[in-house]
């Protein structure tokens, strides 16, 4: 799935906004050259149409529909489509900006006849062992909703699968319901992320209690910039959801609100998670300073007896080795093996004192 942007990307990136009017369309993510791919599903309790659109005039036919239309947009990089989709359905200008500015913190907004829904969309991958996170802007109509996704990818493959064979409720639904099912399936990928991040954080944990390195560390702290990324999309959207429940918009059907409730528990799953995780990694790191602290105090343990027990005996060699000419032990003939006898006797006593005292 090679479809978003790494968690390494800047946090803040203005990228040519700086000086420019309010609802000047710019694109501010990565300048790769991408080819726009608008698709259409077209849907009732009794037929599916599922297209691919040529021009953005062609979802005009759908505007006031009875049935749900879902137009998917990928790679939505050039502001020329976002203009014309404005001209086409009516947008707001500022709202067509956001969707071009992908550092926008997940928001909802009610336009009156349209809900604009900010989300991020995050995922892991696996061989590059890191987070990979998108932005999702979603435009939910009377009967039409409307997603922008800056890569192309398979994310909602599963979601358009059942509404082609019908599965489940989603057919006999309107497009609110259709939202919560996009919102949803993002969340349950919080949870993926979430599980392959505690399995890390388990194999670090090991290597901390076992023999932690530099190295280890190094990993921990980049667990921690990954987490900071999951908490920075997920608490936002805790606050869409509640803003979603409590809309007075008509189009959010009381109906569906214990939908809506369902999807806040889940965020508030994932919430706690990633709170656990980062308790956990600060925990990490402090049992890794601990280890080293423990390990320079051994070290400084063992100096200081070796330190202790050499004091005497450079005190005795220092008396032994001064040079006066009236020194009677000079002339002793077991001097020598008396000093080692003695120097022995300062070491065993020093010993079964260290021992008595338990510093040993």
């Amino acid at each position: 799935m090679a479809r978003k942007t790494a968690t390494r990307k800047k946090i803040i990136r203005p990228r040519g906004k700086v000086g420019l009017a309010p609802g000047s369309l710019v694109y501010t993510g990565d300048k790769t050259p991408l080819v726009p791919r608008v698709t259409m599903l077209d849907y009732d309790e009794h037929r599916v149409v599922e297209k691919e659109l040529v021009r953005v005039d062609d979802c005009i036919p759908f505007k006031d529909a009875q049935t749900v239309t879902w137009i998917n947009v990928d790679s939505v990089t050039q502001p020329g489509l976002l203009e014309n989709f404005g001209r086409v359905m009516g947008f707001h200008a500022l709202m067509l900006e956001d969707i071009l500015n992908i550092d926008q913190r997940p928001k909802f907004e009610d336009y009156g006849n349209y809900i604009y829904i900010v989300v991020k969309m995050l995922d892991y991958d696996a061989k590059k062992s890191e987070i990979e996170i998108e932005q999702l802007s979603l435009i939910v109509g009377p009967n039409y909703v409307i997603s922008f996704q800056e890569r192309a990818g398979d994310f909602f493959d599963p979601l358009r699968e059942r509404i082609r064979k019908s599965l489940g409720r989603i057919r006999k639904m309107g497009t609110d319901y259709l939202a919560y099912a996009i919102l949803d399936i993002i969340v349950d990928h919080y949870f993926v992320v979430l599980e392959r991040l505690g399995e890390k954080i388990e194999q670090l944990e090991e290597i901390v209690i076992a023999n932690p390195t530099e190295a280890t560390v190094r990993g921990v702290y980049a667990i921690k910039r990954e987490m900071i990324f999951v908490r920075k999309s997920v608490w936002p959207l805790r606050e869409v959801v509640t803003s979603l429940q409590r809309s007075e918009s008509a189009l959010m059907r009381e109906s569906n609100a214990a939908y809506f409730r369902d999807l806040h528990d889940h965020i508030m799953q994932v919430t706690d998670g990633v709170d656990t995780f980062r308790d956990l990694l600060n925990g990490m790191l402090d049992s890794y300073y601990s280890t080293i602290t423990t390990r320079t105090s051994n070290v400084m343990k063992v100096l200081t007896l070796f330190s202790a027990i050499f004091m005497p005996l450079t005190f005795i060699t220092g008396i032994f080795g001064m040079n006066f000419r009236n020194f009677p032990e000079l002339d002793w003939h077991y001097g020598f093996q008396g000093s080692i006898i003695l120097m022995l006797t300062v070491i065993l006593v020093m010993f079964f004192i260290f021992k008595w005292k338990k510093w040993l």
